[in-house]
């Protein structure tokens, strides 16, 4: 089975932060990569960032230096730290979990998301 349940998402200006947090099972969590994706509207889902078990990290070019993603495997729980805030990361944020970047990315279920909206 695949639970996820994403929180941490809200409204903040420019130049904010926030942090999104993951809660998985264990089936899912204990997949070699973990990644954020986000979703806005009129785009197509994309990878934000990915953490593997052995923790590197990967993230997209538009937000690197600005974005970290982590993960405590014990309280199974994966985090993104979202610094710097643009109003081009509105979306809605997502989890989830794969043996690879191209099959978490093809997963069939999808938590509900958490909304990031920033604006001035």
């Amino acid at each position: 089975q695949v639970q996820l349940v994403e929180s941490g998402g809200g409204s903040v200006h420019p130049g904010g932060s926030l942090r999104l947090s993951c809660l998985a099972s264990e089936s899912i969590y204990r997949s070699n990569i973990m990644g954020w994706f986000r979703q806005a509207p009129g785009k197509q889902r994309e990878l934000v960032a990915a953490i593997t078990s052995g923790g590197s990290t990967m993230y997209t070019d538009s937000v690197k230096g600005r974005f970290a993603i982590s993960r405590n495997r014990g309280e199974k729980t994966c985090y993104l730290q979202m610094n710097a805030l643009k109003p081009e990361d509105t979306a809605v944020y997502y989890c989830n979990a794969g043996l690879t970047v191209e099959t978490m990315t093809a997963r069939r279920s999808w938590g509900r998301g958490t909304q990031v909206t920033v604006t001035s």
